[in-house]
């Protein structure tokens, strides 16, 4: 049994994860300060006897004792990382000094939750790890985009000069259960509004394209890619390869739901990427992993969730 940390353990992504380590029967610590996460995402846990839950902000040390440490905490969705940018870009950067830190002291392999959004608005498509970026570092996003490539630097340096395993994994987006209903992002707004009978909001002409990566699909190479070759640090692309525009995941989820929103268009909000959609050629190499979930099937899962929520 390992001691395992997980940063951000109630937020959407490291409740799934929390989920999955308990599951394998390892000792789990969550951390979170509950700034974007819920404890309704880890209530069905706490009775377990190899979870713990810490209320802790990560900008500040902490002192435990772990064999392995997945840092996932920081506010992910525009609505919510722009609320506090200061905070949000301490919290990548002070966040992940503390945690390299701790990591240094017990020796543990620590795994960084980085994103796409350190591509910016893209200029080579698909994005490659070897393609640097075009991020606007004084845009209303950079506390976010920036904070996260500074993150990347950290564990870069960390790993260089003090010989850390480090894993490093870039998020595409990502969809499921446990999303929060009002965290702006475009798989959550569309459904919610659909279900409600609202109007469907497409910012900007609905043509520009992302990829979505069912949540389980998603966990699955998090915990490959902790458990991967020392000598595969990363960073490596983690999302689905297949691209969508706006306008036809608005289609799916209006046909998943019987909903008959109409779809207005709203002008589309400053450094909105263009185009994102990942290469996991290394995902699929040294993780022998790729996404297995379609699309429709990932909808329909959280569009159940969404109908339970809202009804509560």
């Amino acid at each position: 049994m390992k001691k395992i940390l997980v940063s951000g353990g109630s937020g959407f992504l490291g409740s799934h994860l929390c989920d999955r380590l308990v599951a394998k029967g390892e000792d789990i610590l969550c951390v979170d300060n509950f700034f974007t996460g819920s404890k309704r995402n880890i209530t069905h846990l706490l009775g377990q006897p190899n979870f713990e839950l810490l209320r802790h902000d990560i900008t500040f040390p902490l002192y435990v004792e772990v064999d392995q440490i997945f840092n996932l905490a920081c506010p992910a969705s525009p609505i919510h990382y722009q609320l506090d940018p200061v905070q949000t870009t301490k919290t990548s950067v002070h966040g992940a000094i503390n945690m390299l830190g701790l990591a240094k002291r017990v020796k543990a392999r620590i795994l960084q939750a980085s994103t796409s959004e350190v591509y910016g608005n893209p200029d080579v498509h698909p994005q490659i790890e070897e393609y640097w970026g075009n991020v606007n570092p004084i845009g209303i996003r950079a506390c976010y985009d920036e904070g996260k490539r500074c993150a990347e630097t950290l564990f870069f340096d960390y790993h260089r000069q003090h010989n850390l395993e480090i894993k490093v994994i870039r998020i595409f987006n990502t969809y499921g259960p446990r999303m929060h209903p009002n965290d702006g992002r475009v798989v959550s707004n569309f459904i919610v509004q659909a279900i409600k009978g609202e109007d469907i909001s497409i910012y900007g002409d609905g043509q520009q394209t992302r990829s979505f990566c069912y949540v389980d699909d998603l966990i699955e190479a998090m915990l490959r890619m902790m458990e991967s070759p020392a000598e595969f640090v990363g960073p490596v692309n983690v999302g689905c390869p297949v691209e969508f525009t706006m306008l036809e995941l608005a289609e799916k989820v209006l046909k998943l739901t019987g909903g008959t929103s109409k779809l207005i268009f709203k002008p589309i909000p400053a450094d909105d990427p263009r185009q994102r959609q990942p290469n996991i050629d290394l995902a699929k190499k040294w993780l022998g992993w790729e996404p297995k979930v379609s699309l429709e099937d990932g909808l329909s899962e959280t569009i159940a969730y969404y109908r339970k929520r809202l009804a509560e």
